[in-house]
């Protein structure tokens, strides 16, 4: 069987079956092994923080402050990517490349503009949303968010950028370099901590964070334009294509509003209760986040190109085939990671965060935050492989309803759970909201494709 390669040069479009779940995996295990590089820089750096502020109230006032940032980008430029790269990848295939970088230049400038408006009326509104974050906090603490916030509004267009570009970038094969960039906001933050702690305090981390994300959105534009695509703001008017992708991004965007909803309301819970507990919360979910990104997001990357080209072209027997391959190794592998975690959280949490200002007295609230969290690793893992094909199938509608069932579920399970468990309650409920997303994108994953071929 020929094989053409698509005009990006790196995507091999017709290939059997055999050959492209080889692709996959290759894809996979290249974003893990930049993962691991990443989070091991990411891990060291928390450990510097931990040791330089531990769980203080200014550190308390800086997680506070970059949630937003963080939110915002999600919320906009990550909505934006679901919508846009199943579009983009059926356009590149059926009316090259030409017509796929009018869409893309459409796309980032339509992105960039709301992430703009975002910023400007956030900052606008900072003096009513913080005292619903940081409802607990003092008043000195709450002005320092807000202060802090400000500082770090930049940081919401360029990850933005930078989350477009990797998502390019991946379309065309092209997962390593996007994937190794984030080193770059990790060694700012350690260089500006370690040399700005005594004379900067806390805004040493504002500043190394945001000089970071200028360099790694950069790096990553500049890899988009080697790889083929140019970075260009520019609007091409609205045709079909277009017109599909805003169909498509209002459910994602929705459901991303109601997702970092749950965020929200869990800081929020967690500053109500003693102080170090919003600490506590992001301290913990860092180290499952480390799982989490390796394995959910290794493998959601890779599948993601898979899942949209096999649906522009219809072959639903290849695509059950690959969603029950993946199935398979995502539970094989994250399992065992979770076991792993939830058993050792005491240790883990000793041996890399209790020195300087983080005291044993810190690891006895962050250990058992970390092991209600780890709960969640293997549900997460494998529904992002039924939340790719969902997406790939265009069906984003699904998409906010589950995010709608589970945000009021996780306010259900926070105020039972935190009142018998305290902040290691919050994460409790976290992970059962992923069990019921499991559930219920399996569901509709099986009922799509089983439709899918009834129709081919």
């Amino acid at each position: 069987m020929s094989v053409d390669i698509d005009t990006a040069g790196t995507i091999p479009i017709g290939a059997a079956p055999a050959s492209a779940e080889r692709r996959i995996v290759r894809a996979a295990l290249t974003v893990t092994a930049a993962g691991v590089v990443v989070k091991l820089a990411a891990t060291t750096k928390e450990m510097v923080v931990a040791g330089l502020y531990g769980r203080s109230d200014a550190m308390d006032a800086f997680l506070a402050a970059f949630l937003i940032p963080n939110l915002l980008i999600n919320l906009v430029a990550e909505s934006m990517n679901q919508a846009l790269i199943p579009t983009l990848i059926r356009v590149r295939l059926q009316q090259g490349h030409a017509r796929a970088q009018q869409l893309l230049s459409s796309s980032l400038l339509v992105t960039s503009g709301m992430l703009v408006a975002a910023s400007i009326a956030m900052a606008v509104g900072a003096r009513v949303v913080f005292p619903l974050i940081g409802s607990g906090f003092s008043a000195g603490k709450l002005d320092l968010a807000v202060h802090l916030f400000y500082a770090l509004l930049p940081c919401v267009v360029l990850g933005g950028i930078t989350s477009n570009c990797t998502a390019v970038l991946n379309t065309q094969g092209r997962f390593a370099w996007p994937a190794l960039t984030p080193l770059l906001v990790s060694v700012c933050v350690m260089a500006t901590a370690l040399a700005g702690k005594g004379s900067l305090g806390i805004w040493a981390l504002t500043i190394g964070t945001a000089g970071g994300t200028l360099l790694q959105a950069v790096f990553v534009a500049a890899g988009m334009e080697a790889g083929g695509y140019a970075f260009r703001l520019r609007w091409s008017g609205g045709d079909e294509a277009t017109r599909e992708v805003a169909h498509q991004f209002g459910p994602v965007l929705l459901s991303s509003v109601v997702a970092s909803s749950g965020l929200l309301v869990d800081q929020a819970m967690a500053a109500m209760l003693p102080a170090g507990s919003v600490s506590a919360l992001v301290f913990a979910g860092r180290f499952v986040g480390v799982a989490v990104t390796l394995l959910a997001g290794s493998i959601a990357t890779a599948v993601a190109p898979h899942f949209s080209e096999l649906a522009a072209r219809g072959d639903w027997q290849a695509c059950r085939a690959s969603v029950r391959a993946w199935t398979i190794r995502a539970t094989v592998i994250s399992v065992p990671i979770a076991v792993v975690l939830i058993a050792g959280a005491g240790p883990l949490v000793r041996i890399t965060l209790q020195h300087g200002a983080f005291a044993a007295r810190d690891t006895r609230v962050v250990a058992p935050t970390l092991a209600m969290y780890a709960v969640q690793i293997p549900f997460f893992v494998v529904s992002r492989v039924f939340y790719r094909l969902v997406i790939a199938m265009r069906r984003t509608d699904l998409v906010f309803y589950c995010g709608g069932i589970n945000l009021a579920l996780d306010i259900v399970f926070n105020i039972v759970l935190m009142r018998w468990m305290g902040v290691a309650g919050i994460a409790l409920s976290t992970s059962l909201w992923c069990v019921s997303t499991f559930l219920l994108l399996c569901f509709w994953s099986r009922r799509l494709l089983a439709a899918a071929e009834a129709a081919a």
